[in-house]
């Protein structure tokens, strides 16, 4: 796959024990993203944050949170990105968790498979 120029950035930012089955919910849907053969997915932890709930969770010694924020970050072009929208939120309401979906344009200066060794 190569794909470069303009491009989608869709943001999803879940808790870390928002589960759907015994799986993560964020690893659910990165493993959605991969089967609807999008460019990529990264999932990032956050260190200190808080939703709608307005309840911070921190990864702070004193104040162990095993709920901390996981963003996920998928990037592909602007019609595969509104295609896997619906399975998101097919996802979201399985999992009966709330979060936040956000989408930006990007552009792609680089997206290159590695060489395998």
């Amino acid at each position: 796959m190569n794909i470069s120029g303009q491009a989608v950035l869709l943001r999803v930012f879940v808790g870390e024990s928002d589960k759907l089955g015994h799986l993560p919910l964020y690893e659910v849907i990165v493993r959605k993203a991969r089967d609807a053969d999008l460019a990529g997915a990264t999932v990032l932890k956050g260190v200190l944050g808080f939703g709608a709930s307005a309840r911070i969770r921190t990864q702070k010694i004193l104040d162990l949170s095993s709920d901390l924020p996981m963003v996920i970050e998928i990037v592909d072009e602007a019609d595969k990105i509104t295609a896997f929208q619906t399975s998101l939120s097919e996802l979201f309401e399985k999992a009966g968790k709330g979060g936040l979906v956000t989408i930006e344009n990007i552009r792609i200066v680089h997206y290159l498979p590695g060489k395998n060794t």
